[in-house]
């Protein structure tokens, strides 16, 4: 009889260790996103989910709720959310993090990534790592890195080739302190707004200009509000981070924990490899709709970088010197 109890014991012991025995997991996991599936953004959740849902044999399900609307539309209290609990995942930017995680303004410092390779030598090396070890510190946990894409510039009023030429201009930006910084150092009128509110702004004329990747410009055909010119200053990337709420990690088992990572890498990777191979097809669609497109020369971008100098003397103390030279470093020994 103490043997048959003894194995029983074990037994059960070993049920409730096994993950295919979890207990509590909820029926369904929310994913919080900015943007749809229409966007390569959107895109990047939708193969999350459908990774983890086919990894786990149904076990985790995830449901994505697009347009920021778990936080009503403001974006920027997404990543507040999803620490207390009351979004359980997100696909999120690290401008919309940013005001809560101050080394995500990395990212954000004007023309520090000059190209694809410069941001993949920041997001895979020691200057990820310590990125993402300040958003762990801060109640959730980041999995991999996806990507919205360099931000371009577009307004309704004339071409942009130089700094002057944005002198009083009113540009809706995002909510970040660092982007009103940039466009005050540049002489425009930044206009903070969420995007919800950006389109309609945009079509009264109550503001001139806005600045987004060309996927976004595309889809969300941001031509047929008065935005005829276009140029591409590449002054920043946003990076996208797969990050669930350290309260809801906690409760996966390691297997799972680590089925949610590799989930997550995967749909990253096949998400910016994808974005990417679709920039010049997206540019010439946005041509033919009869928008002016504009490309910098050598000597007119340096003179955008020559006038956001003061951004760096403000924010680099605020993001981490070390963290700044750390990526600048990347940048500079990049393959």
């Amino acid at each position: 009889m103490l043997k048959r109890r003894t194995f029983m014991a074990a037994a059960t012991a070993c049920m409730l260790l096994s993950p295919l025995a979890q207990a509590e997991y909820k029926s369904e996991y929310t994913v919080s996103t900015v943007l749809p599936s229409a966007f390569p953004w959107g895109q990047a959740a939708d193969k999350w989910v459908e990774l983890v849902k086919e990894r786990s044999e149904g076990r985790i399900n995830m449901k994505i709720y697009s347009s920021a609307q778990l936080v009503s539309g403001d974006q920027t209290k997404e990543f507040s959310a999803m620490r207390s609990g009351l979004i359980d995942m997100a696909v999120g930017s690290t401008i919309n993090w940013s005001p809560q995680v101050p080394e995500l303004n990395l990212f954000s410092l004007p023309f520090l990534m000059p190209d694809h390779a410069a941001i993949d030598a920041i997001t895979q090396g020691e200057a990820g790592k310590a990125v993402f070890k300040a958003v762990e510190k801060r109640g959730v946990t980041p999995l991999a890195w996806g990507e919205n894409g360099f931000r371009q510039l577009s307004n309704s009023k004339q071409k942009v080739d130089e700094p002057a030429d944005l002198a009083g201009m009113k540009v809706r930006v995002v909510g970040s302190p660092l982007f009103q910084d940039t466009f005050t150092a540049l002489g425009a009128n930044p206009t903070q707004m969420s995007w919800a509110d950006a389109k309609p702004a945009l079509t009264t004329g109550a503001v001139d200009g806005q600045e987004n990747p060309l996927s976004v410009f595309d889809v969300a055909r941001i031509d047929q509000v008065g935005q005829k010119h276009l140029t591409r200053w590449g002054y920043m990337a946003d990076p996208l981070v797969f990050a669930v709420s350290t309260r809801v990690w906690r409760q996966f088992s390691p297997e799972d924990q680590q089925l949610l990572k590799q989930a997550a890498i995967d749909a990253g990777q096949w998400e910016i490899k994808k974005s990417r191979a679709e920039l010049d097809e997206t540019l010439a669609k946005i041509k033919e709709r009869g928008v002016e497109v504009t490309d910098l020369t050598p000597e007119q971008h340096a003179a955008f970088v020559e006038a956001t100098q003061s951004v760096y003397e403000k924010w680099t103390p605020r993001i981490g010197e070390d963290l700044v030279k750390q990526a600048q470093d990347a940048i500079a020994n990049r393959k």
